[in-house]
């Protein structure tokens, strides 16, 4: 049995949406076997589909060819991760970090990015606003 691919990404919830799928095709983030490909082609099982989502490229060996959606559950049963273990250290890497990515010219940081720099700050000036600055207490 054989399934379009954007269909079969979508039903596979890699994708929220057939639409954002097929975008993405179009785009090259999605390959077989290193190639890229139009969402129209057809996958057959055994086949692995490579999904670029920046930093990160998912990998999926295809089980079974389905392009009706399908619950959470079932998804073993449609494809197997083999996305490699440093991916996802790229991934986490790129969670600490925070501003990797951060743009030129995007105006100043908003209040979550403030706070998240000031989480990954924070650790390095432990201690330092431990000072008792009540001297009535020592009067006593």
């Amino acid at each position: 049995m054989e399934a379009r691919i954007d269909k079969w990404l979508w039903a596979a919830r890699i994708f929220k949406t057939r639409s954002i799928a097929a975008d993405a095709i179009k785009n090259g983030r999605v390959t077989i076997g290193g190639m890229n490909v139009k969402p129209s082609r057809m996958v057959k099982e055994g086949e692995v589909v490579s999904v670029r989502k920046p930093p990160v490229t998912y990998s999926f060996k295809i089980l079974k060819t389905i392009e009706q959606r399908v619950g959470a559950k079932l998804l073993p049963d449609i494809y197997e991760n083999v996305t490699t273990p440093d991916q996802y250290e790229l991934l986490e890497m790129n969670r600490i970090s925070g501003f990797v990515n951060r743009q030129r010219g995007t105006g100043r940081p908003t209040k979550k990015d403030r706070r998240a720099l000031d989480d990954f700050v924070g650790p390095s000036l432990e201690g330092y606003g431990d000072f008792d600055w009540d001297l009535d207490d020592d009067e006593e």
